[in-house]
């Protein structure tokens, strides 16, 4: 996702209202969020569909790391040559 340019990538909601295709559009060229504001207040961010998808992987990827972690924390772990050798026996080889 490419960086937020205040000046361009911040507008108030009444302007998105009345230019709804337009910042689609700008959205998905620029590859960069929008903030909308209300009554001067940051409320929502618009973001392109593959910025989307590619957070969610991101975030997927940093939750199972998180998992991971707490497993090695809590000592749920094997041994190197025993997780190769369980997967070996589960390959048939």
């Amino acid at each position: 996702m490419q960086s937020l340019k205040l000046d361009e990538d911040i507008r108030p909601l009444s302007e998105f209202r009345a230019s709804v295709a337009s910042f689609v559009r700008q959205i998905n060229e620029t590859r960069r969020p929008m903030v909308l504001t209300q009554h001067g207040r940051g409320v929502a961010v618009l973001v392109g569909i593959r910025e989307f998808e590619a957070m969610r992987e991101r975030l997927a990827l940093f939750e199972d790391i998180a998992i991971a972690q707490a497993q090695v924390a809590a000592g749920q772990v094997v041994p190197h040559e025993e997780a190769k050798a369980r997967v070996l026996e589960k390959l048939g080889a």
